[in-house]
């Protein structure tokens, strides 16, 4: 399942920017959420509120959290 779907299950609307070899995905959770993010391998950990969610990606990623606001960006495999 793609990213941008599993945050849809979740609620979360995401916006996806396709840059070629990479694509970044960026959520507004609002200043007032309490959240973090970190990536351990193909998986990017986000916890909202104490509630973990754990989303694959294809290829490597390189997430952070500014102002409420989550940026992940995604380099695909391509093998």
């Amino acid at each position: 399942m793609r990213l941008q779907e599993q945050l849809a299950q979740r609620g979360i609307e995401a916006v996806r920017r396709d840059y070629g070899d990479h694509y970044e995905l960026v959520a507004d959770f609002g200043s007032a959420a309490d959240l973090s993010v970190d990536v351990v391998g193909d998986t990017v950990i986000v916890v909202i509120d104490g509630e973990t969610h754990d989303i694959e990606v294809d290829g490597s990623a390189q997430a952070f959290m500014k102002n409420g606001v989550l940026t992940i960006n995604v380099n695909e495999d391509f093998n």
